[in-house]
């Protein structure tokens, strides 16, 4: 059952008059009701306007956007980046380059920004689709195959293992969405670009969301330097509208603020992986996503309750809903208490 407010939610979100606290949704950083953040994107606002009325292929450029695929091309250790207005335009960007240079191996688990003319997803578990693609890769010529998946699993709150890439003997391109991991995982927030490993046969064309960690409508696709050219000759990238300036602007001028809310989520995160300790809650690899027991009832239980969980299909209408708490930067001990509280009476 839909529920309907007329605010953005926060760490509390307003729902017919009542104060709810919110564990869904993502902004993982909280950095959309913060107010320094909100600062800096009323001053970018007003230095470059709503939105830059032009081509990124025009002959009059932005030179901020320019400063802001560097930086993340830092970030996520790549050679060169493309930024796009949505993580859903970078991810089809990558997959319809990645088309032109070898058949897609798809992961099982792919996100629907990831396809290319809705494929056929692989009807096995991953462990044996790795088996499959090892074999698969290592018996024909370089650059035959494209590797197409995932990084991180918000709905199982899972990091996909990637050490059997170094067991390739041929040369292949591996596209990956990180959107749930940048800005989130490794010591800089540079995402899964930090344990991705590094091999003469394998090269990556990374993808993510701005909007997951940063609070950003924005997307970026990262990688080596040639590979990006090329996606910034597509008319996916020509004849798209850009990220709003302002947004860029933002990002550039956040890093200390991004610092610090990495750090108190990172907090919130250990503090109910300590609370839910030997309870049915799961959450493997510390991910800000909770998966919570198929409890029947469970989200409008807690909803009594003035606890709004992650309850709906997804991907698809006919998908089978999750329970999920999610955390952010923004919660307090308090409400965190206050969610393992109504778990241990609802579970």
């Amino acid at each position: 059952m839909a529920l309907y407010t007329d605010n953005t939610p926060g760490r509390t979100v307003l729902l017919e008059g009542r104060s709810c606290l919110f564990f869904s949704g993502f902004a993982y950083l909280g950095l959309h009701q913060h107010p320094a953040f909100k600062t800096l994107q009323t001053t970018g606002m007003a230095k470059y306007g709503a939105l830059f009325p032009s081509s990124r292929a025009a002959n009059l450029r932005l030179s901020i956007y320019e400063e802001m695929e560097h930086a993340l091309s830092v970030l996520l250790q790549q050679q060169a980046a493309a930024l796009f207005s949505s993580g859903y335009l970078a991810s089809q960007a990558a997959v319809q380059y990645a088309h032109s240079c070898g058949q897609l191996l798809y992961a099982p688990d792919a996100h629907p920004s990831l396809w290319f003319l809705q494929p056929t997803l692989p009807p096995i578990s991953r462990e044996e689709w790795i088996l499959q693609t090892i074999t698969q890769i290592n018996t024909h010529p370089d650059h035959h195959f494209v590797i197409v998946t995932d990084t991180v699993n918000p709905l199982s709150s899972t990091i996909h293992p990637f050490h059997w890439l170094q067991e390739l003997q041929r040369k292949v391109l591996v596209v990956a969405d990180d959107s749930h991991g940048i800005g989130i995982l490794g010591p800089e927030g540079q995402g899964s670009s930090h344990f991705l490993p590094s091999s003469p046969y394998v090269r990556y064309l990374l993808t993510s969301s701005l909007a997951k960690a940063y609070s950003l409508q924005g997307g970026v696709v990262a990688g080596h330097a040639a590979d990006i050219a090329a996606v910034k000759r597509l008319p996916i990238f020509t004849a798209s509208t850009p990220m709003a300036p302002a947004n860029a602007y933002t990002w550039l001028h956040s890093g200390a603020l991004i610092s610090k809310m990495r750090y108190s989520l990172q907090q919130n995160i250990a503090y109910l992986l300590h609370l839910s300790a030997n309870t049915p809650v799961h959450n493997p690899h510390g991910l800000p996503a909770f998966l919570l027991p198929s409890t029947p009832h469970l989200a409008a239980q807690l909803a009594s309750k003035d606890i709004i969980i992650s309850h709906f299909p997804y991907p698809f209408p006919h998908s089978q809903p999750l329970n999920r708490a999610v955390i952010s930067a923004l919660h307090l001990q308090e409400d965190i208490l206050v969610l393992h509280q109504q778990l241990q009476n609802n579970l």
